[in-house]
């Protein structure tokens, strides 16, 4: 038995030296020069200038007003309300139960509508808000496109919210804030 095991140890050892020598070589060996391509890109600040553009202004504006009317509006309800409930309380003790029921399903509708109005009002506050500020992104996004194509950008950057805390000025970044506020022509 003890013949049989180095017998094929003997030929396993055989066979893996022939196999050895018909494999070609093949070089483990890291190339010493590697050529990288840097590639150039710019950053901004996006809500900066956003925030400098004449429109974006407007936009707020326009916006504080509609704000300003919902807010009227949600005052007005809440005043007409106080009044019916004040007048619920005085004649809490005076008034036969069917006018006490009748004047508190009025009470709880009016509560209900008050609250269906200010969930819609903020809905179309928000909806307003997309409206407006949708072509001032859009022109921002065309700037910077335009500017990204002209200095021939790989990409920018935008660095709010500290996304990117560290953009080093040696070599191929590029602050191109002030470019794209001369693109939109406010510089």
């Amino acid at each position: 038995m003890k013949y049989i095991y180095t017998l094929i140890a003997l030929f396993a050892c055989a066979g893996s030296l022939s196999a050895q020598e018909t494999v070609p070589s093949v070089s483990t060996e890291i190339p010493k020069q590697v050529i990288i391509q840097a590639q150039h890109f710019g950053y901004l600040s996006y809500n900066d200038v956003l925030h400098a553009m004449p429109e974006y202004q407007q936009a707020m504006k326009s916006l504080e007003e509609l704000k300003n009317t919902y807010d009227q509006e949600m005052t007005r309800a809440e005043q007409d309300f106080s009044k019916k409930f004040a007048e619920y309380i005085d004649g809490q003790k005076s008034f036969p139960e069917n006018i006490m029921l009748k004047r508190q399903k009025e009470l709880q509708q009016l509560m209900e509508q008050s609250m269906q109005f200010k969930k819609e009002a903020q809905e179309l506050l928000t909806q307003a808000e997309a409206e407006l500020m949708a072509p001032l992104h859009n022109k921002l996004k065309d700037a910077i496109s335009a500017v990204g194509k002209s200095r021939n950008y790989a990409y920018v950057l935008n660095t709010d919210a500290n996304a990117y805390p560290y953009i080093s000025g040696e070599g191929e970044a590029e602050n191109c804030t002030d470019a794209v506020l001369t693109q939109l022509g406010i510089k």
